[in-house]
């Protein structure tokens, strides 16, 4: 009882202040004490009083409305013949009701009789529905469970095309006298509607190419979330700037729905005016929404025709990004992208970069096929400066790759690439012209791109060079990764990975900085400096290594919203030999702020091989993946 009347107390003064300030009286919420209930049933009477303003009634209303309200909330748990006994304090309005309850008995289910009428006898979903209903006979009623059986069973037939669906018993037989029920629910769906011809508009891509991302074909079952699908599909090409999916009943049929609103076109698009990011969740179809079309006579085959409507997405993007980080410090990039350049929905991407050790330039000729998000070719051209340590290169590259996407998110891409690079590694200098091809598989998989709740990343890539095809250098290199993201409840997430590589050749002086392996850095070993890692000559200069191994644990706890702390252990190596000695590692605590712009990673590591250096800050911007 003490915790009541601090309650009132701090009403009535905040009450007094308002007055006092000229601001109007707030709304005084009748305080419910209850006894004799508990559980669910207590918690839904303090729910349906929650919000009774005792102000806007006379006192005897109070109670009336009081008694209403309580009996109307034990009803759906059935208790139908409570008895009621309650007392409002003496103050004018009142300010609490003391209300003792007799529940009574309560009532039980006598008969259950579920069934389905029309298509949806043989469509599972809806028996599994049926068969998932909590309650048996002998069950106390709750009405809960029978309410949401019937609105998901309206729900299913309007997001499976059963249009002309009704409900031909719907009833709830309650005899207190006789503290039974009687539970009556049938379904008569009609026929399902098929997926008719699609009419394309406003489109500047051809035809064939969006109708080959249709995850349905004409004559297929109607399902809603199909439509959500080549939604989010035609998003993923980049190609538009609205787009609109729209199903099309054909007037004449015979079809029923409580409360139709008159603007039930409208409420059946698929659009979001703005196209989402690829990856990113796909547009919903509210089965109410699909619902309120059906309170529109129509006539016609039971086939639901598909209207879609786009407009192109700008054919120039431009984009600036800075950032920094310990590694290359402070960095600059520009990016022009054109979506599409033609009707057959090519593109065409220019990157620049800009950082203190490294300068590049590169673009992108894609030319999508058949399936324009899964098989492509790519034709990518670049040019890059570095100066780093011991590193000096100049590089020209030029690739043409296939790609293709398989079921199971794995990327295969095949590419044939020419290099010539001039470059000075450990002060030897050298010229190579190298066409080598090569073969990739990679899969990246992540919820929530920006800050991973969970993520996954491989990658494995063989390449191949030779002089009988007129490369300067003859070699075999092989390279991979694996990185993983799990979170552990909502506050705690790990973080690990690992990476390997290996070249095998007769002449490695004649192999570029661009294929030698080097460790150390914001993304490899803390804890030393970027690509400070790698075999030296006798000079103490960098050579760089035929073979890499690093390996990275990082366990995270959120501290409070959007900050994170951090412990993690690096270790790691580029090294000329199969098998190390040992490894160089690292360890240290950080800091993870999820900013507007991307997580920032803010890390304090300690190098247990380098004893010049007892501890190195690590600062970066961007997600891991």
């Amino acid at each position: 009882m003490d915790n009541h009347r601090v309650t009132r107390l701090g009403a009535a003064t905040l009450c007094a202040g308002m007055t006092l300030l000229g601001m109007p009286l707030m709304a005084w919420a009748l305080e419910a004490r209850l006894e004799g209930l508990s559980g669910d049933v207590a918690e839904n009477v303090a729910f349906y009083l929650d919000d009774l303003d005792a102000t806007q009634f006379s006192r005897a209303r109070v109670e009336g409305e009081v008694q209403r309200r309580t009996r109307e909330a034990m009803r759906v748990y059935g208790y139908y013949e409570p008895v009621l006994e309650l007392t409002l304090d003496d103050q004018e309005p009142p300010r609490y009701v003391e209300l003792a309850v007799e529940p009574g008995p309560r009532v039980r289910i006598e008969t259950l009789s579920f069934r389905l009428e029309g298509d949806a006898q043989g469509d599972p979903p809806f028996q599994e529905a049926i068969d998932a209903f909590p309650l048996a006979v002998g069950d106390p009623l709750v009405h809960a469970p029978y309410d949401r059986l019937r609105g998901r069973l309206a729900n299913l037939s309007l997001e499976r095309g059963y249009f002309d669906w009704r409900f031909v018993d719907r009833r709830m037989e309650v005899r207190p006298f006789a503290e039974s029920a009687r539970l009556y629910l049938a379904l008569d769906s009609g026929p399902r509607y098929r997926f008719g011809d699609v009419t394309i508009s406003g489109s500047h891509i051809e035809r064939q190419r969006l109708l080959n991302l249709l995850p349905f074909a004409p004559g297929d079952p109607y399902l809603a979330g199909e439509l959500a699908r080549y939604n989010q599909r035609l998003g993923q090409t980049e190609w538009f700037g609205s787009i609109t999916v729209r199903p099309r009943l054909v007037e004449g049929r015979g079809l029923a729905l409580e409360d139709a609103p008159l603007d039930w076109w409208q409420e059946l698009d698929v659009s979001g005016g703005q196209v989402p990011a690829a990856g990113a969740d796909g547009p919903r179809l509210s089965a109410a929404a699909i619902g309120s079309a059906t309170g529109v006579v129509r006539t016609g085959p039971p086939v639901v025709p598909i209207d879609i409507a786009v407009t192109p997405a700008d054919r120039h993007q431009f984009e600036v990004g800075v950032g920094y980080a310990t590694d290359v410090g402070p960095r600059t990039r520009l990016a022009w992208h054109q979506p599409w350049i033609n009707r057959f929905g090519h593109s065409l991407d220019h990157d620049l970069y800009l950082a203190a050790p490294e300068q590049r330039f590169s673009g992108v000729y894609t030319l999508p096929l058949e399936n324009p998000l899964r098989d492509r070719y790519q034709f990518q051209y670049g040019f890059r400066h570095r100066d780093n340590e011991d590193t000096r290169s100049l590089e020209a590259t030029l690739e043409a790759a296939r790609r293709w996407e398989f079921e199971n998110r794995w990327v295969q891409t095949l590419y044939v690439r020419s290099t010539f690079e001039d470059f000075t590694q450990g002060g030897e200098s050298e010229q190579v012209l190298l066409l080598y091809p090569g073969i990739r598989w990679s899969r990246t998989r992540t919820r929530n791109p920006t800050f991973p709740s969970w993520g996954d990343r491989q990658r494995i890539a063989f390449e191949v060079s030779d002089g009988l095809w007129g490369s300067d250098a003859d070699f075999v290199r092989v390279t991979g990764e694996s990185q993983w993201i799990r979170m552990f409840g909502e506050n705690t997430r790990l973080v690990a990975g690992t990476g390997f590589g290996a070249i095998e050749t007769d002449d490695f002086g004649k192999i570029p900085p661009s294929l030698r392996f080097f460790a150390g850095g914001d993304r490899s070993v803390r804890g030393y400096a970027y690509e400070s890692l790698a075999p030296r000559n006798e000079e103490g200069k960098l050579t760089g290594g035929q073979q890499l191994f690093t390996a990275t644990a990082e366990l995270q706890r959120r501290v409070t919203g959007d900050w994170w702390g951090a412990a993690f252990i690096d270790t790691g190596d580029a090294f000329e030999e199969w098998g190390p000695d040992d490894l160089n590692t690292g360890a240290g605590l950080g800091v993870r702020w999820i900013s507007p712009v991307g997580p920032i990673r803010f890390d304090i590591a300690h190098p247990f091989d380098d004893e010049d250096n007892a501890w190195r800050l690590h600062f970066a911007i961007g997600p891991e993946f």
